[in-house]
């Protein structure tokens, strides 16, 4: 008798052993959707707002433990308050440009992965009052345009663009961020403005959008990268690896943006 009950226990030691080695499911009780937590504060380019607006609160519901909050703003504006000091767990850049200036100011944990693309395209307002058709028509002399300062990635990408179509912009005004561009468009301060074309489409009726394709010209890539010093550099990585996923790629195809 003491024989079976000394087998019994090697083999209940046996399985519990292999149970306690076991993978927990996705999901599941013992799961990272309850053991990971913290609070992070993500620093992304004001284009992403929709869509990160959504993937934090998605992201947030599968793992309960953790709060993400969102700031939103130029690339360079975002990356200058950074580098500044700004307690920042994550940084979405609408180009690799300022990307590369965190990283020179070796301020990325590991290395930044490309998670989108977008191009820009031409923001009227409802009716198109000034009838812009194609880029050469913003070069008109009563045409009032708005575009991003130069040093925003959305700048960059409407002067590549022009100087490539030879076309010579004169803008009324110059903003911060693609969301303030839009603003002039959608407030009839501009007859139009060049937004990306995911800005468009999340305007809904308050905008027309037209497309041109010298746009092609110029595409913007997206990378994100978690940030150095952060108190919840496990949720940080977290976040980057849930944009970068299945779950990130249907939100930004379904807002417009383009694969990486």
């Amino acid at each position: 008798m003491a024989r079976v009950t000394r087998g019994l226990a090697i083999v209940l030691g046996i399985t519990l052993a292999l149970t306690g080695c076991a993978t927990p499911a996705a999901g599941s009780p013992t799961g990272s959707a309850v053991t990971l937590q913290g609070d992070i504060t993500v620093y992304a380019a004001a284009s992403l707002q929709a869509t990160f607006t959504d993937l934090a609160a998605s992201f947030e519901t599968d793992h309960p433990g953790t709060t993400v909050v969102l700031n939103f703003a130029g690339s360079s504006a975002l990356v200058t308050q950074i580098i500044e000091g700004a307690p920042a767990d994550v940084f979405a850049s609408a180009d690799t440009a300022n990307m590369t200036r965190l990283t020179d100011a070796s301020l990325t944990d590991g290395s930044p992965v490309d998670f989108a693309t977008n191009v820009l395209a031409i923001a009227v307002p409802p009716g198109n009052p000034a009838g812009i058709t194609d880029l050469a028509d913003l070069a008109g002399p009563d045409v009032r345009l708005v575009v991003c300062a130069p040093e925003v990635p959305c700048g960059r990408a409407a002067t590549a663009l022009a100087a490539t179509a030879g076309v010579t912009l004169t803008p009324v005004s110059e903003e911060s961020s693609v969301t303030d561009v839009l603003g002039k468009v959608t407030s009839g301060e501009a007859d139009a403005g060049l937004v990306y074309v995911t800005d468009v489409a999340a305007a809904g009726a308050a905008v027309e959008g037209i497309e041109f394709a010298e746009s092609a010209g110029a595409v913007n890539t997206y990378p994100i990268v978690p940030v150095t010093g952060s108190a919840s550099a496990d949720v940080a990585r977290a976040f980057v690896d849930y944009v970068t996923g299945g779950t990130g790629a249907a939100v930004l195809g379904a807002a417009g943006f383009g694969a990486p």
